[in-house]
């Protein structure tokens, strides 16, 4: 696996009268503030095409394909089936959404793009992995707004995978493999983020004959005006020190809002009645990780509004680790796997109850 970023060192150049907090910050993402409040992304990780020929790589685990999602917004999918499916049974269908802050980043890039093909071929399931806006130039809720374009997105495959013939025709990865009763909203970093407020959203839809059974938010990136006793402890993290989160924060929210905001605190949503109304979750973290204290108190927020939660906090690591370290990320997908099966199973149960 490829090495960890380092954001103490990089290139970059700062706005105008930035802080010197955030002008360090701006070179370790590498990032040039430009006069129209965009910002240009250099020396950024390397990408991977998609590769739906399973004869172009014999040992690829998984295949992948890009579908459209909006061409207004020009938002897609990166679509990945395990080349080896089991022979009987459809998949469980993960929508996924990448991290980077809000700000960086692709679904296309190389690591999310490794790590979404391993997890396809692990659990197996199918991944849709999606490509959405980016802030500065597109700031929150927008990514909000990608990510329900994508829940629906799912509900339309659903409808047209069961019309067969009588329809517009469904994706035949999807029709073939897919178990649209089945889907899990799973995000890392800013993507755990965007599984939260999705499916804050997602529980006021009709999404018929497609169900969202489960959430998997892992090492999910909020934040708050204060800082908390981990960020404090791990303020020297490589990736994700404050002075970074904090201008991460700057570039993605809603302009003029601090990081009290429902969008970055999680407590900040604590009145909201839809919590108790979201399905099992899956929070994961590392004890290491700078934003371990957040994951913690989000793990709890769901517990009292009666949310069925798994906690999966592993000693040690850092942020993003099982990205880059195969023994992390193979405890993650298990984890993931377990989770997956353990909703399952609860659901086939009550089926066969639901027959008696």
């Amino acid at each position: 696996m490829m090495p960890r970023p380092d954001a103490r060192s990089g290139a970059g150049q700062p706005p105008p009268g930035a802080s010197p907090e955030d002008a360090a910050a701006y070179k370790s993402l590498s990032l040039v503030a430009n006069p129209d409040g965009s910002i240009t992304r250099i020396n950024q990780p390397p990408t991977l095409p998609a590769n739906p020929d399973p004869e172009s790589d014999p040992t690829a685990v998984a295949l992948s394909k890009d579908v459209p999602l909006n061409p207004a917004r020009n938002t897609s999918i990166r679509l990945f089936r395990p080349t080896a499916p089991p022979a009987a049974g459809k998949l469980p269908l993960i929508i996924y959404f990448h991290g980077g802050g809000f700000i960086l980043l692709s679904a296309a890039t190389l690591f999310f793009h490794k790590s979404s093909s391993r997890l396809a071929a692990r659990l197996p399931a199918v991944v849709a992995s999606v490509e959405y806006r980016l802030a500065p130039e597109h700031r929150l809720p927008a990514a909000y707004d990608d990510a329900m374009d994508a829940i629906n997105w799912a509900k339309t495959e659903a409808i047209a995978a069961a019309a067969g013939g009588c329809a517009a025709a469904a994706d035949p990865w999807l029709k073939e493999l897919a178990d649209f009763s089945r889907i899990f909203l799973m995000g890392s970093s800013a993507g755990g983020n965007m599984v939260y407020h999705a499916a804050l959203r997602a529980v006021d839809l009709d999404l018929r004959p497609a169900e969202i059974v489960g959430l998997i938010m892992n090492e999910a990136f909020f934040g708050g005006v204060g800082r908390t006793e981990s960020e404090v402890e791990h303020n020297d993290d490589v990736l994700v020190p404050s002075h970074v989160t904090d201008l991460l924060w700057s570039l993605a929210l809603p302009a003029g809002a601090d990081r009290g905001h429902v969008y970055c605190d999680a407590a900040a949503t604590a009145g909201d009645e839809r919590i108790r109304r979201l399905p099992a979750s899956m929070v994961a973290g590392y004890t290491g990780d700078p934003l371990v204290d957040r994951q913690r108190e989000l793990a709890k927020l769901l517990e009292e509004r009666g949310v069925k939660v798994t906690r999966r906090f592993v000693d040690g690591g850092c942020h993003a680790i099982e990205l880059f370290e195969k023994e992390y990320s193979d405890k993650l997908f298990d984890d993931v796997k377990d989770f997956v099966c353990s909703v399952g199973g609860d659901r086939m149960l009550g089926k066969a109850a639901a027959n008696l």
